[in-house]
């Protein structure tokens, strides 16, 4: 039995929502389970921000050098660096982005959300392609947690947006070069990259709440590949177990024949 057959007869046995998208960059094969669904998003939602972000900065509605600023009271907990910086901090939106991309920031992703607002990064998600992926609120709101107000992602709309990343086709060949090289540099791997050798070339963004493990990108192995993974559940652990195994033997069939075995 093949990986795509071992991943499909595992990821239904999950309780909960689970869910998986694949695509070959070299032969055109994709498949998936319920991929077409919306998940809530934890933090994969960044990704498709940055794209927006970069939709607007091709058109010159704005500029990486642009600043905004964090307010002491704005600060949350969770991902990121900005919360342990003392006072009102200003940052550029290329700062905020890189924060935002490779350690998951969630003040600076909340500070690009204010800079934008909803309405604006809605339109921009549509025009990019994304009718089931929405960016409805801040991080840490629970005013509108509590009131049914959630981000969402759908991940064959996250494959689309990697491909055409892949193509150069997402706003344009300097922002999809722009966003490979800041995803290639993503510092949270245990997913994805938990069982194939550090530093192995992936451009990916994850997401991690308690009943939450997400994580989507492309795999540069000999034959590259997207894969895009989502649960909503309480096997939150045994989920990103069942990513890492996933990936690594899809990685294998890819040509990653030279893969040392994992550290279990």
């Amino acid at each position: 039995m093949g990986a795509k057959e071992t991943i499909l007869e595992e990821i239904r046995r999950f309780p909960g929502q689970a869910g998986i998208y694949y695509h070959s960059l070299t032969t055109g094969e994709t498949w998936g389970y319920r991929d077409t669904e919306p998940y809530l998003a934890a933090s994969i939602v960044k990704l498709p921000l940055m794209a927006a972000i970069l939709l607007w900065k091709s058109r010159g509605q704005t500029s990486f050098d642009d600043p905004v600023t964090i307010r002491e009271d704005q600060k949350i907990p969770g991902c990121g660096a900005v919360q342990f910086l003392n006072g009102d901090v200003t940052l550029t939106v290329g700062e905020l982005s890189k924060l935002m991309i490779t350690i998951s920031d969630s003040c600076a992703t909340n500070a690009l959300f204010r800079h934008y607002g909803a309405m604006a990064i809605h339109e921009a998600f549509l025009e990019l392609g994304m009718i089931g992926t929405q960016f409805n609120r801040e991080y840490w709101d629970a005013e509108r947690e509590n009131r049914g107000i959630n981000n969402y992602f759908v991940p064959r709309e996250m494959g689309c947006l990697l491909q055409k990343m892949y193509d150069r086709t997402l706003v344009d060949e300097a922002s999809s070069e722009w966003l490979e090289q800041i995803l290639r540099q993503q510092q949270i791997n245990h997913k994805l990259g938990g069982y194939l050798p550090m530093d192995y070339p992936m451009a990916h963004k994850t997401g991690d709440e308690e009943d939450k493990a997400h994580d989507v990108g492309i795999i540069f192995t000999p034959s590259p590949f997207i894969v895009c993974f989502a649960y909503v559940g309480p096997q939150m652990q045994a989920y990103e177990d069942f990513i890492r195994r996933s990936t690594r033997a899809l990685a294998e069939e890819n040509g990653g024949t030279d893969l040392p075995s994992p550290s279990l």
